[in-house]
C-alpha cells in the first residue's frame, strides 16, 4: 500500500506531542510514519504533570496526549488526528474511504477503539504499567470479550473495515498488540495475531516502546 502525501516540502515537520508509552500517542506516530510525513516528537512528562501546565492546556484543554501541530493547525485526540491526517494527506482515500459504506465501517472501529479497546486491553495495561486504580480483572474480562468478537470478525478477513488497511486498524492496533503487558494473552486468538502481523509488515511501520512489564513477559 503506497500513499503520496500532499504536503509542501518547504513546510516545517509536523510536531507530535506524545508520551512514548502511550498507545494513543503511538496511533498518531505510527500513522505519520506510514504516510511518510516528516515529524518531530516532543515527549510530555505526564508523571511530572506537564500536561496540566498552561502552555500544554492551550493545545488541549483535556490535558491529554497526543496533540499535533501542522502548519498552524492544532489537533488533539488520537482518533481525530487519524481522521485529520487521512483527510488532508491521503489523496486516494485509501486510509479513510470516501465510499459511505466503507467510511461507516471505519467509524464503527474507531468507536470500538474509543470504547472496548480503551476499557479492555488499554485499561488492563494502565493497571500493570502505570499503577492505575482500576479493576484489573474487569478490564481483562472486557478485553477477552472484545477479542472473542474480533477473532470471529477477522475470520477470512485481512483487516477490520475493508480489504485494505485503514485508520480503523491503526486506531485498534497499539493497545491490542501490547495487551500482554496488561496480563491479557493473545495466544488464544490466531486471527488477531495474524492481523497484527499484517499491520507490522506495512512499509513504514514503527512499533511502540515496550515496557519492563512487556519485556518480562516476552
Amino acid at each position: 500500500m503506497t500513499t503520496t502525501p500532499r504536503r509542501d516540502a518547504t513546510l516545517p515537520p509536523i510536531t507530535l506531542y506524545r508520551h512514548p508509552l502511550s498507545g494513543h500517542a503511538h496511533r498518531a506516530e505510527l500513522f505519520l510514519s506510514l504516510l511518510g510525513l516528516p515529524c518531530e516528537t516532543v515527549d510530555v512528562d505526564l508523571a511530572g504533570g506537564a500536561q496540566r501546565r498552561p502552555e500544554f492546556l492551550a493545545k488541549n484543554l483535556f490535558g491529554q496526549v497526543p496533540v499535533i501541530e501542522d502548519d498552524g493547525v492544532t489537533v488533539a485526540d488520537s482518533n481525530a488526528i487519524l481522521v485529520y491526517l487521512a483527510t488532508r494527506y491521503d489523496a486516494g482515500g485509501d486510509w479513510l474511504p470516501r465510499d459511505a459504506e466503507a467510511a461507516a465501517a471505519v467509524q464503527r472501529w474507531l468507536s470500538v477503539a474509543a470504547g472496548p479497546v480503551a476499557a479492555g486491553p488499554a485499561g488492563a495495561r494502565l493497571v500493570t504499567v502505570f499503577g492505575a486504580k482500576l479493576n484489573h480483572e474487569t478490564a481483562k474480562a472486557t478485553a477477552h470479550r472484545l477479542f472473542e468478537v474480533m477473532e470471529r470478525h477477522l475470520d477470512g478477513r485481512a483487516f477490520l473495515a475493508t480489504s485494505r488497511p485503514t485508520i480503523a486498524d491503526i486506531a485498534c492496533y497499539s493497545y491490542i498488540a501490547h495487551a500482554p503487558e496488561g496480563g491479557v494473552a493473545l495466544e488464544p486468538y490466531p486471527n488477531i495475531r495474524a492481523w497484527l502481523a499484517r499491520i507490522e509488515a506495512l512499509p513504514g511501520f514503527i512499533g511502540m516502546q515496550r515496557t519492563p512489564v512487556g519485556l518480562a513477559a516476552a
